[in-house]
């Protein structure tokens, strides 16, 4: 595909001039005679170069002012000053303001194309490197060997190459703005815009503006809201059940007719955006009780994906962990560290009641406070909630008086009922893996449940009958 130039010039001569040199040189060119008009093309369908004069009559903005507003609403897209009326503290400012160079008229068109070529570059790079990063941080949702990851990855492979809007529910801090990313980088509008909404955070009025954008009678003064920025690209609504009642109503309208007016506006937009939304609410209840309109969910929900807790993948846990600490060890320059395999065991015991996220921080932590010269992280590294140290002590505390009153026979007896359920609690109930891991046969540690009256609970019991 060939990149595609939008000149925005006063001056149809200059702009026809341009237009010659660039077409000649095998790119696309659109023309814009004022800001309003460019600020239509950028909605319609942005380029990948703006070049942009900096003095223009009847135009409600100037080159400068048109700048600030691609920069903040359309940063990927590098923009090239021209004005024949420039000097040295115009041409600074515009560098400031996020200008990738400046050129004065009249120009040559050899250097007009090399600084074309050369912005064009410089965007592929950074967009390179842009999508490198994201994608290092998105391949989370894909780590691990559980069930419920490999469930959620051919979800992921089947719907990411359709249009189809996307529904996923989980904990907070399971992933779910991470998987709607992956969902959006293996799908065709990778090359469009991932818009992030966080619905929680929004009131009536603000998320009109924030989703829909905004402008005065006369057109000017528009903000450009969520649904335009991400026209050709990705919407994600996080914790879309926290939206008011009557953003739901605009928002099942927008959705239906595929095309809203702006606040304030009468000019009916039309864009082409992939709906992804995500909630940590029972969003069926809330649809119950009337808190969500029925409406709205039955046309966000077309491909419902569920993540579970980190609880209930437990078998993940440790190679979630490795990636982290890798992660963060790639910001420290040589430094080596690895886990123990008691500190990884109790890892696999915690709860995690903040999910992915509070492995991630708690990571993080530990690369901070171990000191630098070890080269591993045990047992006694992890931090108090993980350890669990005031009940822990408690209950060593209470057991050791317990058990200095019992016979040895009954000591040991309550040591390995308290030694099994902790295990089984580890490997989600599963006896194949629980009997690995001590080391005993399978039909030896069903024998010894048995005998200790210890009862399996796992939400997965298929393994027992397999």
């Amino acid at each position: 595909m060939k990149p595609e130039i939008l000149v925005v010039d006063d001056e149809p001569d200059i702009r026809s001039m341009i237009r010659l040199i660039l077409e000649d040189e095998g790119f696309d060119v659109r023309e814009a005679e004022n800001a309003e008009t460019a600020r239509d093309e950028l909605t319609s369908h942005p380029p990948a170069l703006i070049i942009l004069d900096i003095w223009m009559r009847q135009s409600d903005m100037d080159g400068l002012e048109l700048q600030k507003w691609v920069r903040r609403y359309y940063p990927h897209v590098p923009v090239l000053m021209i004005s024949g009326h420039g000097n040295i503290e115009t041409a600074v400012q515009a560098m400031k303001d996020g200008a990738f160079d400046f050129i004065e008229k009249p120009f040559k068109s050899a250097q007009l194309i090399l600084l074309c070529q050369r912005a064009l570059a410089n965007a592929a790079r950074d967009a390179e490197h842009h999508d490198l990063k994201r994608r290092y941080d998105v391949s989370l949702d894909q780590i691990g060997t559980s069930p419920a990851i490999n469930s959620i990855r051919q979800t992921i492979d089947k719907v990411a190459q359709t249009n189809s809007r996307v529904f996923i529910t989980g904990p907070s801090g399971s992933g779910k703005e991470l998987l709607a990313r992956n969902i959006h980088d293996k799908s065709n509008r990778t090359n469009g815009r991932f818009i992030m909404v966080n619905c929680a955070s929004l009131s009536f009025d603000r998320s009109l503006i924030e989703l829909f954008g905004s402008e005065t009678s006369d057109g000017g003064n528009r903000v450009v809201g969520a649904f335009e920025q991400a026209h050709g690209g990705t919407l994600f609504f996080d914790e879309i059940s926290d939206l008011s009642q009557d953003t739901q109503a605009r928002l099942v309208r927008a959705l239906q007719d595929q095309r809203f007016k702006r606040l304030g506006g009468n000019t009916e937009v039309t864009v082409d955006v992939r709906i992804i939304s995500a909630t940590s609410h029972d969003i069926k209840t809330r649809v119950a009780e009337r808190g969500f309109r029925e409406d709205l969910y039955y046309r966000l929900n077309v491909v419902p994906i569920s993540i579970p807790p980190l609880s209930r993948r437990r078998e993940d846990i440790s190679e979630l962990a490795r990636y982290f600490l890798n992660k963060r060890l790639s910001d420290e320059g040589d430094r080596k560290l690895s886990f123990t395999s008691d500190c990884l065991a109790a890892l696999e015991t915690y709860s995690w009641p903040g999910n992915i996220t509070q492995l991630r921080n708690m990571i993080d932590w530990l690369v901070i406070m171990i000191d630098r010269n070890k080269h591993q992280i045990t047992y006694e590294d992890l931090p108090v909630e993980i350890l669990g140290v005031g009940q822990l002590s408690k209950a060593n505390d209470s057991g050791l008086a317990t058990a200095i009153t019992m016979p040895l026979k009954e000591a040991r007896e309550q040591f390995e009922i308290e030694y099994l359920v902790s295990q089984l609690s580890r490997f989600n109930g599963n006896i194949s893996k629980t009997a690995a891991f001590i080391g005993m046969e399978r039909s030896a540690l069903h024998r010894k449940l048995k005998n200790l009256d210890i009862h399996i609970e796992s939400a997965d019991q298929s393994e027992e009958h397999s």
